[in-house]
């Protein structure tokens, strides 16, 4: 199974369902790291992805992007290849 690390906040709804949507595909381990604990983490996040929203999504290194973006990767059959990779 690759990867996943998701840079997140405590209360944010879309975090919470990229992480139940990364369970449903079988993701037993995401890293999560938390930028509202840890400020020098939203600096790096914000370079890694150049975004500044949370949830952004790496599979592998590979940025997927936020909810949304995983939704529509999940929805078009792609995510479950990056999974398995």
């Amino acid at each position: 199974m690759a990867k996943v690390v998701m840079y997140c906040t405590a209360v944010c709804p879309y975090c919470i369902n990229a992480e139940r949507l990364l369970k449903t595909r079988g993701v037993t381990e995401i890293e999560k790291i938390r930028i509202d604990l840890d400020p020098e983490q939203s600096a790096i996040m914000e370079s890694r992805s150049k975004r500044r929203t949370v949830p952004q999504i790496f599979i592998d290194d590979r940025h997927i992007g936020g909810f949304d973006d995983l939704a529509e990767l999940d929805h078009e059959g792609g995510l479950l290849p990056l999974l398995k990779s």
